[in-house]
């Protein structure tokens, strides 16, 4: 029976790991996605909140069907994507072996501190363990906002993420409005400012 329960969630991890860091294609075009990943969930947490991810004020909105998951933070604290309701989100998958994912790190640091209390920030760590997730996050300095472990993929597979070092931008309706990559970061403040100002 445990077989049957974990080789869908092994095999999930191995396609994602062939993948590797990308095509290396910038896909900050147009940022359109098709109608299944713009509904589908999202785990993110405001730079302002505490790790478990309950950000201020962001409790009391409707909270759409993006945010309706539950899961935990590489640190072991529970996270409630319910709980970042009403404001714009930024997904950020990474692997902790991934180049491209380290040189996004410090942008994405940036990014979470500029908007705190206006945009949840959080990462989405995929395709290891959890001790080298929570290396990645302390080598990086990306401490400053959750980063939710998903060693089963499950939020990666919600939002059709096959890639590591990509972003997913919700906005406060949790509507998807942008999925691509964003090498080292750039641009990735621009988009949430635009959702913010």
């Amino acid at each position: 029976m445990r077989t049957r329960t974990l080789l869908p969630a092994v095999l999930t991890v191995a396609s994602l790991t062939l993948v590797g860091c990308g095509d290396g294609s910038d896909d900050s075009g147009s940022g359109a996605v098709d109608a299944a990943s713009s509904q589908a969930p999202s785990a993110t947490a405001s730079a302002s909140a505490p790790e478990g991810g309950a950000s201020e004020g962001g409790g009391s909105a409707e909270v759409p069907e993006a945010l309706r998951f539950t899961g935990t933070t590489v640190d072991g604290k529970p996270f409630d994507g319910a709980a970042l309701a009403g404001r714009p989100t930024v997904l950020w998958f990474w692997a902790p072996w991934c180049p491209k994912c380290r040189a996004q790190a410090a942008e994405t640091a940036k990014v979470a501190k500029e908007y705190e209390g206006e945009a949840n920030v959080v990462g989405v760590a995929g395709l290891d363990g959890n001790d080298a997730m929570r290396d990645f996050v302390d080598q990086t300095g990306t401490g400053s906002f959750p980063h939710v472990s998903d060693e089963a993929g499950a939020v990666w597979k919600r939002f059709e993420v096959t890639e590591q070092s990509r972003y997913v931008i919700l906005d406060k309706d949790g509507e998807t409005v942008y999925e691509g990559v964003l090498p080292g970061g750039e641009g990735l403040s621009g988009k949430v400012a635009g959702l913010t100002g």
